[in-house]
């Protein structure tokens, strides 16, 4: 059954999702270690990109329904470089995040930065994406100290959906025949992205083997395997693939005017 986590289940994710990042920080050797996952970048570059993130979100979120952009950060944007006082800092950082994201509330209107999507432009749908953000950022900290850990299952599984929701969906007609795309989680649930003349948008299937129609591809693996494959952190011959694999070459080439 399909459950979209509720407002103090989000809240809970962060912070679960923020201590497995300073954890696997408080685990490197130096923060000047690379991330595999994000060329270029230190673990350092990480832990700043995470606080500061969380802080400018917080920022954002506490502006209310009137901000037409993201907002400076609240407090010291600056990650200090010894590692104690950094973990102190990131704390602070998710800390606020938070606070803002309580005293908003779920409901409250709210500068996102994704467009027109499949979810709304409140304090709950930022909620839900800073636990994507921060957790997949936690894969790639615990990769770079070799400690790589399988994304939790509720934090995956929430995961699949919200992806596709806000970096899958477009009015703008997709230029080939119709077709759709299922992505099967091994742990039973299933979506389906339609591509048509109408656009892009993505629904929830029945389990796995009762979906209706068929799809001209069928993506098919865990579902913390799914949501690192969209975020580009494994390939996609790390996943299952039944029918055309050519269709995504059209999909990932396609690029419609709200997607810029």
């Amino acid at each position: 059954m399909h459950r979209t986590p509720e407002f103090p289940d989000l809240l809970r994710l962060i912070d679960e999702r923020a201590a497995a990042f300073r954890a696997a920080i408080a685990a490197a050797p130096s923060l000047d270690l690379p991330v595999p996952t994000c060329p270029g970048w230190t673990l350092f570059d990480l832990v700043q990109h995470i606080g500061e993130g969380r802080r400018r979100w917080a920022a954002t979120v506490a502006a209310g329904p009137d901000a037409t952009s993201r907002t400076p950060a609240r407090g010291d944007a600056v990650a200090p470089r010894e590692r104690e006082a950094a973990s102190a800092w990131l704390a602070d950082s998710t800390e606020l995040l938070l606070a803002a994201l309580r005293e908003a509330g779920p409901e409250q209107g709210c500068f996102t930065g994704w467009g027109v999507t499949q979810t709304p432009h409140t304090a709950g749908g930022v909620a839900r994406h800073q636990v994507q953000e921060i957790a997949v950022h936690t894969y790639d900290a615990q990769l770079a100290v070799g400690r790589p850990a399988p994304l939790p299952v509720e934090v995956a599984l929430d995961g699949v959906e919200e992806s596709l929701f806000i970096a899958s969906f477009t009015r703008s007609p997709w230029p080939h025949e119709p077709t759709a795309f299922d992505l099967h989680a091994a742990e039973g649930r299933s979506w389906r992205l339609t591509v048509d003349g109408d656009g892009a948008r993505t629904t929830r299937l029945p389990a796995v083997g009762a979906a209706p129609g068929a799809a001209g591809l069928a993506i098919r693996g865990t579902a913390g395997d799914l949501v690192l494959w969209r975020y580009d952190r494994i390939p996609v011959d790390s996943l299952q693939l039944d029918g055309d694999p050519k269709l995504l070459d059209l999909l990932f080439a396609w690029e419609p005017e709200d997607w810029a």
